[in-house]
């Protein structure tokens, strides 16, 4: 057996740009990299085919409901277990939080935006590049969420990244990511998202040189697709269009090979002498995947009001409370506008769930200044927040003759929350913190007048305008 590893940067490039999938999303799946590495009629054989040995990684606790259980079979050239002890990074990393309380992190309920982080200038990987900017509850009682950033301009090198303590959830804004993982390869390019599930060890690669971007991270459960309700049975985003990968191994010796562990919030570090992407062949429904934005297929109201924003949910992480997300992944995408005596934008509000915003291109309707591709907004639980004011005035301007309006050329999206976020004391000193965020909003005046400017209901009802 040959490794499947590519041994120029022109093969690599050819490699990922042709890269084959398996698509489905929670499907149960088989993919081998050698014919007949899989064994047959029985997952842990007295010896396995080609000699692998056979490892499980479960997603999910083994008495877990079936429809709910995630597990995957792995069979690998030596098993994941063969490394010198773990130990703590040196040097330590800093700005990763797990367990958000009063000694790490601060609540406030003002409204915050940051602008985009610039790329560092000193070489920084994918692990380096991390940083926690809010979140709430706690890795180790397997409850809660914590949302990160990163900006990295290196590949990561003889070394492997694993959180064991939840998922990831990637959203790539600047830079294409060539991730490997222990069941495959895949290419990600912003506007894809890709979820690497608790415990998946992987490595980043920067083939454009630099990279920017956001990671959800939940704690104690794990995604899947929203209910659809009176929706039906299609819309959203599509189970096929999820894309997992196909079994790719390393034979090679690696000495010196670090994995590079998150527990805890913390890293810790172990050797070992051979690269962890050792599988053959793998079959299971606990896998790394890759979502095209592109492909959401959005619903909008045809008549009159603003939809709630839970009818763009791509993903969302339940918890025990039917309705209620630990985390939505919520995005804006282009889409036509046609409600008619109708304010467009979103609405303003204040919401039990809390907001975290990204953007990924393009601009967003409801700021038309100040909120940045690469940049973020927080508007936490029951926080007011909604159009600035040049939105709003443009938006009246129109008045009722607004016809038809696509919103084109723009990629927004939202991590929502039941859970309140405690904010990173580095996110609140920022010198990317605006501090004149407020100030978009100070403008709003009063058009209150005596004389009624409403459309009466018969009206409306009759299509009269």
């Amino acid at each position: 057996m040959e490794s499947k590893k590519a041994t120029t940067n022109a093969g690599a490039a050819a490699d990922f740009e042709n890269l084959e999938y398996v698509s489905g999303f929670g499907n149960h799946v088989s993919s081998e990299a050698i014919a007949g590495a899989l064994p047959q009629g029985q997952n842990s054989p007295l010896i396995c085919p080609y000699g692998l040995y056979a490892e499980q990684i479960s997603g999910t606790s083994f008495t877990a409901p079936r429809k709910l259980n995630l597990r995957s079979w792995l069979y690998r050239i030596k098993p994941s277990v063969t490394h010198e002890p773990f130990k703590p990074k040196v040097p330590t990393h800093g700005k990763f939080v797990s367990e958000f309380n009063q000694s790490n992190s601060s609540a406030t309920p003002t409204q915050l935006r940051w602008r985009p982080v610039e790329i560092p200038e000193a070489p920084t990987d994918f692990i380096d590049g991390l940083f926690t900017v809010c979140g709430a509850g706690s890795s180790y009682l397997r409850h809660g969420y914590a949302i990160h950033m990163y900006t990295a301009n290196k590949s990561m090198e003889n070394c492997a990244f694993c959180s064991a303590d939840g998922d990831f959830l990637i959203v790539p804004q600047k830079g294409k990511l060539w991730i490997t993982t222990e069941c495959g390869r895949l290419q990600v390019v912003p506007g894809e998202i890709v979820v690497i599930p608790q415990g998946f060890r992987f490595v980043v690669d920067l083939p454009d040189g630099s990279a920017r971007g956001y990671v959800a991270e939940i704690f104690g459960t794990h995604f899947q697709l929203p209910d659809l309700g009176p929706i039906g049975a299609n819309g959203l985003a599509a189970p096929r269009d999820f894309l997992a990968p196909v079994a790719w191994f390393e034979q090679s010796t690696c000495p010196g090979y670090t994995i590079v562990q998150k527990f805890g919030g913390e890293l810790f570090t172990a050797k070992q002498d051979f690269s962890p992407f050792n599988v053959v062949a793998w079959h299971g429904n606990y896998v790394p995947y890759k979502y095209d934005l592109s492909k959401f297929c959005p619903y909008n109201t045809v008549l009159i009001d603003h939809s709630d924003p839970s009818i763009n949910t791509v993903l969302t992480a339940p918890t025990d409370k039917p309705g209620v997300a630990l985390l939505d992944f919520v995005i804006f995408p282009p889409r036509w506008v046609v409600a008619e005596h109708t304010f467009r934008p979103p609405y303003y509000h204040r919401n039990c769930m809390s907001e975290f915003m990204g953007l990924i291109y393009g601009g967003y309707e409801a700021k038309a200044d100040g909120f940045l591709p690469g940049g973020a907004s927080l508007h936490s639980c029951m926080t007011p927040h909604g159009p600035d004011t040049k939105s709003y005035e443009a938006t009246i301007a129109l008045g009722s003759q607004a016809g038809p309006q696509k919103i084109a050329d723009t990629m927004a999206f939202m991590f929502e929350s039941c859970l309140i976020p405690r904010v990173c004391q580095w996110a609140l000193e920022s010198p990317n913190m605006d501090h004149d965020y407020y100030q978009c909003w100070i403008g709003l005046k009063s058009h209150f007048t005596c004389e009624a400017t409403t459309v009466e209901n018969t009206d409306l009802q009759n299509g009269h305008n």
